[in-house]
């Protein structure tokens, strides 16, 4: 059965039958597997095991064991190993082996934050069972478009509130927010407390409501950035972490027009070693800034970051975003690279 994301699968546009004996659901979104979970589960009968603790000798005698309640040969009980990246490397040997020919007892489930396309594990899943890829990312090899994550949120996220949400609605929630759907999912349900049961959600109420002192602290940030004052942009990032947001939502948000100050930057290299004039409105224009407000604020900006700093932007941020989806995504090393991010932006030097 080919591997398919969750956005589809717990939507129900690719239905499943319940009675497969394996299922893989991986991904770097907690809550897109845990919905993944309960769509393949439902109110069956399960049992789960700690990845971190589980042994496969804890395991292999309930996979050949049937539930005692199972009056339809259509229902299986399942068993779920949840966090079971360190259980897949330590046993490995024995998970291949066993998905090749799984038993028609139970069902076997292993949710898991990664797996490599690469491997023995995905292939046999991906050709014969379940598998079930919960990244938000954008990577279309994963499924994952700015059109798919849309339709998920005014679809399927939007009805589990009772609500309708407009198309510019959803991408400013994920202009302001990032891509973790359950941050999403939480302020689509604060949404809906402004809106009547059925009613829309469109684009100002989410900038006016979801932006509020949290979209003012961002703002207070990039400027403190710019203008070289790292005390004060970690003093504005210290309120937002206190008030619950995490490094992997902020980073987006302070990265959005720090971002296009990087290409503005780059346009005007590009210009100067071609030996083409440059304005600063036509520069700033390219890069998305276009609104005089906007275009005075940025060319302050820029001018008071100077040219070295702004020219490394897009680098630093690149960088950062990868850190914050590999090697500090656990809690804790996410605020010291956005920390340290901050630092390296607003140095005066």
């Amino acid at each position: 059965m080919p591997k398919q994301h969750a956005f589809e699968y717990v939507a129900g546009t690719t239905p499943t039958t319940a009675g497969d004996s394996l299922a893989i659901i991986y991904g770097n979104d907690a809550t897109l597997r845990r919905w993944a979970m309960e769509t393949l589960i439902g109110d069956g009968d399960w049992t789960q095991f700690d990845g971190e603790t589980t042994r496969w000798s804890d395991l292999k005698d309930d996979l050949a064991t049937a539930s005692l309640f199972d009056f339809d040969a259509g229902d299986k009980r399942t068993l779920a190993v949840r966090s079971a990246d360190k259980f897949v490397s330590g046993n490995r040997t024995e998970l291949e082996k066993y998905v090749a020919a799984p038993g028609d007892s139970t069902r076997f489930v292993l949710e898991l934050e990664s797996l490599a396309s690469n491997t023995r594990l995905y292939k046999a899943a991906d050709k014969n069972h379940l598998l079930v890829a919960c990244g938000n990312a954008t990577d279309t090899k994963q499924g994952v478009t700015a059109a798919t994550r849309r339709k998920f949120l005014t679809g399927y996220v939007a009805s589990r509130h009772k609500v309708k949400l407009a198309a510019g609605a959803a991408d400013a929630l994920i202009e302001i927010l990032g891509e973790e759907i359950g941050m999403l999912d939480t302020e689509i349900a604060k949404l809906a407390l402004y809106v009547d049961v059925g009613g829309k959600i469109e684009e100002p109420l989410v900038r006016d409501v979801v932006a509020g002192w949290q979209g003012k602290t961002v703002w207070q940030i990039t400027d403190a950035i710019a203008g070289g004052d790292a005390a004060e942009a970690l003093r504005q990032l210290d309120k937002l972490f206190t008030g619950g947001q995490k490094a992997i939502a902020l980073l987006p948000q302070i990265s959005w027009s720090l971002r296009r100050l990087g290409m503005a930057t780059t346009i005007i290299e590009h210009r100067e070693r071609c030996g083409r004039p440059w304005q600063f409105e036509d520069v700033l224009g390219l890069a998305g800034i276009r609104r005089p407000a906007e275009i005075q604020s940025a060319k302050k900006q820029l001018q008071t970051m100077g040219r070295p700093r702004a020219k490394q932007l897009l680098g630093w941020l690149l960088d950062a975003d990868l850190r914050l989806k590999g090697t500090h995504s656990a809690d804790g090393r996410d605020r010291f690279m956005l920390e340290q991010l901050v630092l390296r932006l607003a140095r005066s030097t």
